[in-house]
């Protein structure tokens, strides 16, 4: 399993975050009974928790953005095959490449073993 630590940290962060706020209205809401009060703080933290997770999980900000072609011819082996070439990381932008190389499944590994030596993030 592969793990995006930026996605992790904040995801752990935002947990922490919810604490807080849900024992507050916890708190608030005391007076009418610990069920009905746990119920309407889950309530309300799905309400806000939701789209803090989903961008999260699903934000491109927090990706490697990766493109895969099919029938390309390899960039460092000439192996007709599916390609694949790091487009987009944190630190990395090949975006508006005029001459994109896509690379087969061996060569990339190799290619982004190289580029993680030099410090580009490709998760």
């Amino acid at each position: 399993m592969h793990v995006n630590f930026r996605r992790y940290g904040l995801y752990l962060l935002r947990w922490q975050a919810s604490t807080p706020i849900l024992a507050g209205v916890g708190i608030l809401l005391a007076s009418m009974g610990q069920i009905v009060a746990a119920v309407i703080a889950n309530l309300i933290g799905g309400l806000i928790f939701f789209w803090v997770d989903r961008f999260i999980f699903t934000s491109q900000a927090l990706a490697a953005q990766w493109e895969v072609r099919e029938k390309i011819a390899c960039a460092d082996c000439g192996k007709i095959t599916r390609g694949y070439r790091l487009v987009m990381s944190p630190n990395y932008d090949k975006s508006h490449d005029n001459k994109p190389e896509f690379r087969c499944e061996e060569c990339s590994e190799k290619k982004t073993a190289e580029l993680k030596k030099r410090g580009i993030k490709t998760d």
